[in-house]
């Protein structure tokens, strides 16, 4: 990883897990990093593990009233890591009556790029998920609330919708003639405390199984595809994901993604729409 000195990076999500991982490698690499967090005390927590200089602040993407004060309160930053999420939880919904799922991982995300965007000076990078190939897009019934709900596409629609999010971002910072970048990036299978949402059989034991026989990978190599995201020059757009067959493990390399993920009608849809929930407009990326 390139020294990261005199860059500002904001990590979702970054008390445990992947967003943990990341978040102390870019201080130790020199970065001022901000600890976004739902949770402040696990935040203080995991950032009194870290070394360099690191700061919490609270953020609970869950809540719309959340997102914009924490946007309130941050000044000019290099990198924003969109990494927090819930995956696979039971029916919920987020304070401002989203499915918690979309409400979360997609709206909450997306309501705090646009705030921030126009203080960002290099990228954003979206973490998305394998998950992202099975998932579509309803944008006639995204919380749904006309649907039987169904915890694992609920989640895989989330995460389809973060890739659209950042295919489209860069679309429109690109025809706005912005320098930023959006990026993504997705960790493949890595053993975090975000396996335990779900715990039902059979898909819980074999999730501990793959655990126990080193299947899934620690959180720190799962980390390095969002840190090669977030520090490598690569051109918008790319999505980096494990290098392995199947992209369960490995090391940084660019990777595709689904015909839906590519979907720029569907992007461009799921755009208005999320700005029509969200109440925060992009203004054409600028």
């Amino acid at each position: 990883m390139p020294p990261q000195a005199g860059r500002r990076v904001v990590v979702t999500g970054a008390n445990s897990g992947l967003g943990k991982a990341a978040a102390a490698e870019l201080a130790a690499a020199g970065a001022d990093v901000v600890l976004a967090c739902r949770d402040v005390r696990k935040g203080e927590a995991a950032a009194a593990t870290m070394t360099g200089r690191v700061e919490v602040r609270r953020l609970d993407l869950a809540d719309l009233a959340s997102v914009h004060a924490f946007a309130d309160d941050i000044d000019a930053l290099d990198v924003l890591v969109n990494n927090a999420g819930v995956m696979a939880v039971p029916r919920g919904t987020t304070a401002d009556g989203f499915e918690l799922q979309f409400g979360t991982n997609h709206l909450g995300h997306f309501a705090l790029t646009g705030l921030l965007l126009g203080r960002i000076r290099e990228r954003v990078v979206t973490v998305s998920s394998p998950a992202h190939r099975f998932g579509r897009i309803d944008l006639g019934d995204p919380n749904w609330t006309q649907r039987e709900y169904r915890r694992w596409p609920a989640y895989a629609q989330s995460k389809l919708a973060n890739l659209l999010f950042a295919y489209e971002l860069q679309r429109r910072l690109a025809a706005s003639g912005s320098a930023v970048r959006s990026v993504a990036a997705h960790p493949g299978y890595s053993r975090t405390e975000i396996n335990s949402n779900y715990t039902r059989p059979p898909l819980s034991w074999l999730m501990a199984l793959g655990d126990r026989i080193g299947a899934a990978q620690p959180a720190r190599v799962g980390a390095l595809t969002t840190l090669y995201a977030a520090t490598v020059d690569i051109p918008g757009g790319t999505y980096i994901g494990p290098s392995w067959p199947g992209e369960m493990r490995g090391y940084p390399r660019r990777v595709g993604s689904s015909r839906r993920a590519r979907d720029a009608d569907v992007a461009r849809g799921l755009w208005d729409l999320s700005e029509r929930l969200t109440g925060v407009s992009y203004l054409d990326g600028r």
